[in-house]
């Protein structure tokens, strides 16, 4: 190799070695260029003390405290998960997650089990425009106690506040509350992950400076606007839109894999519906099933989403068409000779040409697809079939009316208990057309009404692929006397008065979790009623529906159940190291308290720490944990992931008794693949030998 090649080889190198980083760590890059600053807070190797920001040299998004909120991202979980049995619906089988607690925490103690497993997050985080952000301003200990909080401070006297727009750090934190949860974000998604952010003018500028920074700029999709309806109380502009911020994991990944979205169109049904009754009206008049589609497309009210495509407004024996231009684009087409089916005379040849070649003419001519005028004085077209182009790439910019999402919600809860609430057949929408598979999580730790839920239940009822959820919510306390407004306060009043009648805590957590309930009661009461249409052949006035009926339908993918999971403290008892003595004096301590050190806190739950097992070993909250009737002396569970963990092949055995009987030990017959977890007080020497011989084994 010659020394010029040998260079070429040794930048190419170079530059592959780069974009891997790159990959790894976004928010390294300025300018194209490494931060050695940033690097340094990544790597940890930064000699700056805790907390203390250096003012950058680099273009980028810098505030006072960005350091500090990067190691928030890093620290590690102080907390667990507790399963709450009997909160959620079909517990034993559903896939769906639904987590009470602080979503920076929860998405520490996440990570381990749901790195790189998650396709999409969407999340509508406080928009800080002065009254909507309650977080509390410390991340240091678990929330378990904030069920208790009375949104002025915990019983350790750390304050909750409202992020005032007076107040001198107004944007500060907010960006120090989205930092770290955006970078833990990032490390969840798959290669191939997206995540959708919601935001309004507040904070929009920020906002994507933030994420160019934590997912890289070049990751950045576009920013959808959602006109969400005129609004008549501005006294300058009516802001009628927001904004939807949307970032790729990885986009060579996604350019690698040709991965591409299409969303199906709207306002087809309502088209078909149209043209099925005019061929019933006029049989096989085509002018006249033109004539009244034609017509049918005029009348639709402005703002129709079948309007769109009134242009369809051709038919024959095929379906609706367009007259498609022939020719060849930008010119330079073949030019050839096509006789008119009628007048058997030549037909105009378009000055561009033709689009295709004379044999490909011939066959499309013979299949009926070219469109011919009365005579050869006019340009043939080609038939575009409706039904051929029903999926388009889906546009940035789109209308939905805001109030109308909140009238469902409001009419499936009974009354108006939530404020603002997404719109549920948004979310699905962009399930639908960023190609979610069976099994696919979808995230949102910001969940609030749980609208995520909803749209991931009509989803896949859609499109018959199962997708499953994670939510969190930090269980807000619901306090109509710190309402802004009246309405606000008429809004909490009434989520109080619900809340009652179902004998719950007054916290939003507890609003999410019902409106899971009747979403999924609702949809299901739906599908029921559509099969018993089929079967009897008409509709019915009224459906007997309870509670036994919230089984899935074996039609479709409807699994309309969740679990609960609660932010709590670790059941496992924290190391303090021994400060202020000899080593002697430490293991002269060590030596007096070997055999009575438990290493489970007073009071602990068999499944609280199953659960918290479950996640230090890398499996989701889903996967399936089965408690075995072999053992007769012992209590054993069997722990297998879910089925989207492809590399997750391990079975985990746990027996949390505190003596492990020898017959236990005999029947486990574990494999490479296989573990077996217990206390180490809870076996001998002879028999960890044993398990060592069979297979893996773990003691805590």
């Amino acid at each position: 190799m010659s020394e010029r090649n040998s260079f070429l080889e040794s930048t190419k190198e170079s530059d592959e070695r780069l974009e891997a980083l790159r990959r790894l760590y976004p928010e390294i890059f300025s300018d194209g260029k490494i931060n050695l600053d940033a690097f340094k807070d990544v790597t940890g190797t930064s000699n700056l003390p805790e907390g203390q920001d250096k003012t950058p040299g680099y273009y980028g998004l810098y505030w006072p405290g960005k350091r500090a909120a990067k190691q928030l991202a890093r620290k590690e979980a102080e907390g667990t998960l507790e399963p709450v049995p009997g909160d959620g619906v079909n517990e034993d089988s559903t896939r769906n997650v639904y987590i009470e607690g602080d979503n920076l925490e929860v998405l520490r103690i996440l990570k381990q089990s749901y790195k790189g497993r998650v396709k999409m997050i969407y999340i509508d985080p406080p928009y800080n425009t002065g009254n909507d952000f309650i977080y509390p301003d410390d991340y240091k200990m678990p929330v378990e106690e904030y069920l208790r909080m009375t949104g002025q401070a915990d019983e350790g006297g750390k304050k909750l506040v409202t992020n005032v727009k007076s107040g001198g750090a107004f944007h500060t934190n907010w960006l120090n509350m989205m930092y770290p949860r955006l970078q833990l974000a990032r490390e969840l998604l798959t290669e191939d992950g997206v995540i959708f952010i919601s935001i309004d003018d507040n904070e929009q500028a920020n906002l994507k400076l933030l994420c160019d920074d934590v997912f890289g700029e070049e990751n950045f999709v576009s920013s959808l606007i959602w006109a969400a309806g005129r609004k008549n109380d501005s006294k300058h502009v009516s802001v009628s839109h927001e904004y939807i911020l949307c970032y790729f994991r990885n986009i060579a990944y996604i350019s690698d894999n040709e991965i591409v979205w299409r969303e199906k169109k709207n306002g087809l049904e309502d088209i078909y519906s149209a043209y099925e009754k005019l061929k019933k009206e006029f049989g096989n008049n085509i002018k006249e099933i033109e004539a009244g589609l034609k017509a049918w497309y005029k009348n639709l009210p402005n703002g129709h989403p079948a309007k769109d495509h009134s242009h369809y407004n051709k038919v024959d024996e095929n379906g609706i068409f367009f007259a498609s231009d022939i020719s060849w684009p930008g010119g330079g087409g073949p030019k050839y000779e096509i006789l008119h089916p009628v007048t058997h005379k030549p037909v105009r040849i378009p000055s561009r040409g033709w689009i295709t070649n004379e044999s490909n003419m011939t066959a499309w001519i013979k299949e009926g697809r070219v469109y011919f005028g009365e005579n050869e004085i006019s340009v043939p077209t080609i038939k575009s079939y409706l039904n051929e182009h029903e999926y388009g790439v889906p546009y940035s910019v789109f209308y939905q009316d805001g109030r109308a999402a909140s009238k469902r919600l409001a009419a499936l809860m009974g009354e108006k208990v939530f404020e603002n609430p997404k719109d549920e057949e948004v979310i699905q929408r962009m399930i639908e057309f960023v190609g979610l598979k069976k099994d696919d999580i979808i995230l949102d730790f910001f969940s609030g009404s749980a609208t995520t839920a909803h749209s991931c239940f009509l989803a896949n009822i859609e499109q018959n692929m199962n997708r499953k959820f994670v939510l969190v919510q930090l269980p807000e306390q619901i306090d109509p006397s710190k309402a802004k407004s009246e309405k606000s306060k008429k809004v909490a009043q009434s989520a109080i008065e619900l809340l009652d009648e179902l004998n719950k805590p007054y916290n939003i957590c507890e609003i999410g979790k019902e409106r899971i309930r009747r979403a999924g009661k609702q949809i299901l009461k739906e599908l029921h009623a559509d099969k018993s249409a089929e079967q009897t052949g008409g509709g019915i006035s009224q459906l007997n529906f309870g509670e036994n009926d919230m089984r899935p339908d074996s039609r479709y993918n409807s699994d309309v159940g969740f679990k609960v999971f609660r932010l709590a403290k670790s059941s496992f008892r924290k190391y303090t190291p021994v400060q202020g003595q000899d080593e002697q004096a430490k293991n002269a301590l060590f030596a007096g308290l070997e055999g009575s050190l438990v290493p489970l806190v007073d009071g602990w739950k068999a499944e609280n720490v199953l659960t918290e097992i479950i996640l230090k070993q890398g499996f989701a909250l889903d996967c399936s944990r089965e408690r075995l009737g072999s053992f007769s002396r012992n209590t054993v569970w069997r722990v297998t992931d879910s089925p989207d963990a492809v590399s997750r092949k391990i079975t985990l055995y746990v027996c949390l008794d505190p003596v492990v009987d020898p017959d236990t030990i005999s029947r486990l017959t574990l494999g490479d693949d296989e573990k077996f977890i217990c206390l180490d007080a809870a076996i001998d020497d002879s028999s960890y030998a044993r398990l060592c011989d069979k297979g893996r084994i773990e003691t805590i």
